[in-house]
């Protein structure tokens, strides 16, 4: 049986890691934390993995980044349309 995931389409066809439990987040820069549904925290993990490879690859100036940088800006529109509080804690 198959559970339910507000994920989008697109995110899931990139065969992802999926939690299914919620899990406190801290943001590192400001120490605020926000308790994340398991979907939630799927995608912030993506957001941040994504965040680290493009730091890696030369930053958001390098060419080579931008469909890197594209994913990542789906992934942040989907999290502030789904629970804009935790984006503003964590992302913004």
């Amino acid at each position: 049986m198959a559970t339910k995931t507000k994920l989008p389409k697109w995110f899931l066809d990139g065969d992802p890691v999926i939690y299914t439990e919620s899990e406190e987040v801290q943001n590192p820069f400001s120490g605020e934390c926000y308790t994340l549904t398991g979907d939630e925290l799927s995608m912030y993990d993506y957001i941040i993995g994504l965040q680290w490879t493009i730091d890696r690859r030369g930053g958001v100036m390098n060419p080579a980044t931008f469909p890197l940088q594209k994913q990542m800006r789906k992934g942040l529109d989907w999290f502030r349309s789904n629970n804009a509080k935790a984006y503003m804690v964590l992302l913004d």
